[in-house]
């Protein structure tokens, strides 16, 4: 795992405490791509947590957002997100 990567992780477990964390670096598929000059990376997350019971995407997407703000534009480019909560789960 990339120390990026790792940091990134790293915050977003310490926030959510998530029941499940896939965080993946997709910087690769987008060489070249004009947002991939400034060095910052392009990520998917598929997170699952309890903090996101109730509320809607666009306020899961925020919570993932101020998570890891400071390092938007930084080290972060793009970032996909999917974020359930554990009730939309399959059990």
């Amino acid at each position: 795992m990339s120390a990026r990567l790792d940091r990134i992780q790293t915050r977003l477990v310490e926030t959510f405490k998530p029941v499940s964390c896939l965080l993946n670096d997709d910087s690769a598929a987008h060489a070249g791509h004009a947002g991939a000059a400034s060095g910052a990376g392009h990520f998917s997350l598929r997170i699952v947590s309890e903090k996101f019971e109730g509320l809607n995407r666009i306020s899961r997407h925020r919570l993932v957002y101020d998570a890891v703000g400071d390092m938007m534009h930084s080290e972060i480019h793009a970032l996909v997100i999917v974020a359930l909560a554990p009730s939309e789960m399959p059990t």
